[in-house]
């Protein structure tokens, strides 16, 4: 497969043109749009004294259902990460 890079700014809201391309009736093609969004929030950076003094830290300390907290946090990460779907990707991979 080869691949044809067109860059331009987009004139009409929710609409894109690529003319005057090397390819004929009938043949495959494959697009993929990559863009920049414009609207994209900032997220707050904080620095480790912020963590440390916010809520985030200690936020188990009084669970009873929680023995191991590292082994906790590492389970809800697996579990997150096997999740279909997550974040608009779809899983494909076997046993899922």
């Amino acid at each position: 497969m080869e691949a044809i890079r067109v860059q331009q700014t987009v004139q009409k809201s929710g609409e894109l043109t690529i003319r005057n391309l090397p390819v004929e009736q009938g043949q495959q093609v494959e697009v993929l749009l990559l863009y920049t969004p414009s609207n994209k929030p900032e997220r707050p950076h904080s620095t480790a004294r912020q963590l440390l003094n916010s809520e985030l830290v200690g936020l188990w300390k009084d669970r009873e259902d929680i023995v191991d907290s590292i082994a906790y946090a590492r389970q809800l990460r697996e579990q997150a990460q096997k999740r279909p779907n997550v974040g608009g990707v779809l899983d494909d991979s076997p046993g899922q």
